[in-house]
């Protein structure tokens, strides 16, 4: 690839990234919506997490919306639980698969030793890794293949199930999961693309070289990147910006690793308090900027603001919370401002 012919700021590749992420204007509510809502996956590892990521996102989001028929729950990278679209189910598991003979082995044995013993049932994950007289949580190798769904209530042990084999070509799958972070992590280098897919870093910069046609270099504020050239326009445009957004812990606008969330939070103390060093808190996104973060427990909602924020930034905040679709919790929701 040639060198970088364009320079984005780090304001352009922030708003770019609320643009494709729908974080500045909420999409209507439809199967639609949802979709493009998940275009990266929705981490689901807190309790209904990925509902909430679907509220930031999505107009008319219920309780229920994550149950929608047209979203499922796989076991993604490094065992996360995500929720993706059913007809997005290969890009997340088959563009994942190892192509090694060992690992490729691990996956589609125990992908077959599952599907012979469930046999079209449904039954709890550790249930099933006991039979098998495996640890259940290796169960998990089986997910790249595609065939193994799950569903997490959160309070409960997974139920799995096994599915016909996707008809999609892993590499294709791949490339396709490449164009999916290119897009709503964009600018990326295949060392983000590794970190995010969990793939090994030389079959990242595979995809990187395969998509070599459709990329364009760019420099930004940490260094030099690429974007889909489909995007380059998108960069440039001016955009609106939501007053405030809650987002989740594990929410895709800052499931970033390493240099990368640099860019997100400058400061370092800062970012020490978003990502930490156990379960993240979640994020408060105010003005287009990450100004702190949320933590919840039952009805109240605990905000720690990294700077003073103005009344009609909290009161933006308080309509926020007040919006959010929790399942089982009766009442009103009442943030509480520690700072």
């Amino acid at each position: 690839m040639t060198g970088p012919t364009l320079a984005l700021t780090r304001a352009q590749i922030l708003a770019f990234r609320r643009h494709v992420g729908a974080l500045d204007e909420r999409l209507p509510a439809g199967w639609v919506s949802l979709r493009l809502a998940a275009w990266a996956g929705l981490q689901d590892s807190m309790p209904r997490a990925a509902l909430l990521s679907i509220h930031a996102r999505v107009e008319g989001t219920e309780p229920s919306t994550w149950e929608d028929p047209s979203l499922v729950q796989i076991w993604g990278p490094r065992g996360s639980v995500f929720v993706v679209t059913k007809r997005d189910v290969a890009v997340f598991t088959l563009g994942r698969l190892r192509d090694d003979p060992a690992g490729l082995r691990r996956a589609e044995d125990m992908a077959a030793r599952l599907r012979e013993h469930l046999a079209g049932r449904t039954m709890s994950y550790w249930e099933a890794g006991r039979a098998l007289g495996v640890p259940p949580n290796s169960l998990r190798y089986a997910a790249a293949t595609g065939t193994v769904l799950i569903r997490w209530e959160g309070a409960r042990r997974p139920v799995v199930w096994t599915v016909p084999r996707p008809r999609v070509d892993p590499r294709a799958a791949r490339l396709e999961l490449a164009r999916r972070h290119l897009h709503v992590f964009g600018p990326a280098t295949p060392a983000a693309f590794a970190g995010w897919s969990d793939l090994k870093p030389p079959r990242a910069h595979e995809a990187f070289d395969a998509l070599r046609g459709s990329l364009v270099p760019v420099q930004t504020p940490i260094g030099e990147a690429w974007i889909l050239a489909s995007d380059e326009d998108a960069f440039r445009a001016a955009k609106a910006v939501a007053p405030a957004r809650l987002l989740p812990s594990g929410d895709a606008f800052f499931l970033l690793q390493g240099h990368d969330r640099e860019l997100l939070v400058p400061d370092a103390k800062r970012r020490a308090s978003l990502w930490t060093s156990r379960v993240w808190p979640g994020a408060v996104l105010v003005g287009g900027e990450v100004v702190g973060t949320w933590r919840r427990a039952h009805a109240a909602l605990t905000v720690q603001p990294w700077t003073r924020l103005s009344r009609a930034s909290k009161s933006a905040v308080e309509s926020e919370a007040a919006s959010l679709p929790l399942p089982g919790v009766g009442g009103r929701i009442v943030v509480r401002w520690d700072d």
